[in-house]
């Protein structure tokens, strides 16, 4: 055991040694100044020049957010028709079928907004044009796309009163060329000498110990891997993620695949705090979401490490803790370990089956979704812990008998009453979306439709609901992991996530942006005596209280419905 929790604190560290001053870099590169990849200006301006952008060209957050979404709609579109007929184009060696239309607008629609969720199974559902062409590409474009929107929100509080917050262009060109491109070469070249395939071959055959023959899908993996986590996006080449040998050879390569799907959103962070000048304010806001992680892992490996008590009542011994669903190569600890990084950050991918984790591990991962500002996505994570702050803000304020203040910026009822709605969406979509599901399921479970809903779930009672709640939260948290019992590629799940999915992006985007450009272009209030001070460890704390109260009203019924009821069924 003390082994297994090594490897956990061995691999956050170096999660730390390469994010902090990864972020360095970061805020270097956005800010203009000169860094070491400057070799890379005339591969840039040649995109620019091609593209027809002119990269000294400045915009408000409103042109930032129209050249946002007009290009991903453009992603959505060219996806959802070439995975529909993918069977019809070349590198297909395995023959996979084209995708339904709802199948095909979910999974579009999921790996343009950085969620990946998948209703199909990688292997057998992509062929290797689509996984190239359409998923990695989306997977550097999405997580690209995140953390231009971040910059973004970064140049409004650089300077005292800005209208102009640079060109999105210049940020989503630069997070791809000099971050996201080289660091996933490396990635998929310690993941490819590690055994992961990177070959177009069709599938390989073997006979196996039974002197059966199997066939095993194998592709071009490495490179899909490497981005999938470096992008926080999660989706598997293969359709059980991460806990796949091919995906995931060994102990080392988990190490790594780890630490990729870390370090871009703490470098954001302090890419933050360096940009706007401001460390002290980062370094509360990294500890804050630091104690947040911790308050979630502790109880996590804590759970899994206890065993299942309705096997102990057996009179089994599970020295290891619980292994279902756990790989022997990796082992509970690790395991849990990847189960609150891959859901505190929108990353989604697995090295174990979370369907079959402890319930409490469950509520967990549940909650760090519902959350979401621990650390977060690539950019995103900060956007959203911009909400609790702006209400933070807002409440202290209130308590203290002043106008609320941001960095030298009132914060006034039109930021307030944004930050309210984009707050209220997250359960509005969870809950709702939840509550939609489960009626069908009990009420019309006999439906003559091609999925009789009443054969969605593997599991029923508590834990059949936690497996429908798992899904549209992480729909939601733009995570895409999930509680594998469910049946979920069928139309009313197909459809229904991926409105949930849409929505759960692009407005807690738009919403912070839209409160960081008010805030930017009003003018600027020198600090005083009274000013209420945000970098500071009070305040640190009371933005971690707003977050426990917020989420805890909001979701503790459904939790409670949930992983709490089957946790203590099982103490019977």
């Amino acid at each position: 055991m003390n082994t297994e929790l090594l490897g956990i604190i061995v691999t956050y560290l170096l999660t730390l040694v390469i994010a902090i001053p990864l972020g360095g870099y970061l805020a270097k590169i956005f800010a203009g100044e000169r860094v070491w990849t400057d070799f890379l200006k005339p591969i840039e301006s040649g995109i620019y020049k091609l593209s027809g952008i002119n990269p000294k060209e400045e915009m408000n957050w409103k042109q930032h957010m129209k050249a946002l979404l007009t290009i991903n709609m453009v992603w959505l579109l060219y996806g959802f028709f070439v995975l529909m007929y993918q069977d019809k184009l070349p590198l297909n060696p395995d023959g996979n079928p084209g995708m339904s239309p709802d199948l095909s607008f979910n999974t579009i629609i999921s790996f343009v907004v950085n969620c990946n969720l998948q209703h199909y199974s990688g292997e057998s559902g992509l062929t290797y044009l689509t996984q190239h062409f359409v998923v990695m590409f989306l997977q550097f474009v999405s997580a690209a796309t995140g953390i231009a929107a971040a910059v973004v929100f970064f140049k409004a509080f650089r300077e005292k009163t800005s209208t102009t917050l640079g060109n999105f262009w210049v940020f989503f060109v630069k997070s791809i060329t000099r971050l996201l491109l080289p660091l996933s070469l490396v990635i998929a070249t310690i993941l490819a000498l590690n055994g992961s395939p990177a070959s177009y071959e069709g599938k390989d055959q073997y006979i196996s110990l039974q002197g059966d023959t199997v066939n095993v899908s194998r592709g071009p993996a490495a490179g899909m891997i490497a981005i999938k986590h470096l992008g926080t996006n999660g989706g598997g080449w293969f359709g059980v993620n991460s806990s796949h040998p091919l995906e995931n050879p060994n102990y080392l390569s988990n190490m790594v695949e780890l630490i990729a799907q870390v370090i871009i959103p703490i470098a954001m962070i302090v890419a933050f705090g360096i940009f706007i000048r401001r460390k002290k304010l980062a370094w509360i806001i990294f500890g804050v979401m630091t104690i947040g992680m911790l308050l979630l892992l502790i109880p996590t490996i804590s759970s899994e490490l206890g065993g299942n008590p309705a096997i102990a009542k057996l009179g089994v011994s599970q020295e290891t803790g619980a292994m279902e669903g756990k790989e022997v190569r990796f082992g509970p600890a690790i395991s849990a370990y990847w189960s609150t990084v891959t859901t505190i950050i929108s990353t989604g991918s697995v090295n174990s089956m979370h369907d079959s984790t402890m319930p409490l591990t469950g509520l967990w991962q549940l909650l760090a979704m519902m959350i979401n500002a621990f650390y977060g996505g690539c950019g995103v994570g900060l956007l959203n812990y911009f909400i609790y702050l702006i209400i933070a803000v807002f409440i202290s304020g209130l308590m203290v008998g002043r106008t609320p203040e941001f960095l030298g910026h009132k914060v006034e009822a039109r930021e307030v009453k944004i930050a309210a709605l984009i707050t209220l969406l997250s359960p509005f979509l969870i809950l709702a979306g939840t509550a939609i599901t489960t009626y069908v399921f009990t009420e019309h479970g006999d439906a003559a439709w091609a999925v009789q809903p009443q054969n969605w779930l593997n599991n029923p009672g508590f834990h059949g609901f936690s497996e429908m709640l798992y899904e549209v939260t992480s729909a939601n948290a733009n995570n895409g992991s999930g509680f594998e019992g469910l049946g979920d590629n069928n139309v009313l799940w197909n459809m229904l996530t991926g409105f949930i999915l849409f929505l759960g992006r692009f407005l807690p985007i738009i919403g912070p942006l839209a409160i960081a450009g008010l805030l930017g272009s009003k003018k600027y209030i020198p600090e005083s005596a009274g000013t209420l001070k945000t970098d500071t460890l009070t305040f640190g704390m009371m933005t971690f209280a707003v977050i426990l109260v917020l989420n805890a009203l909001s979701y503790f019924p459904a939790l409670t419905l949930g992983p709490l009821a089957e946790y203590f069924s099982m103490l019977k």
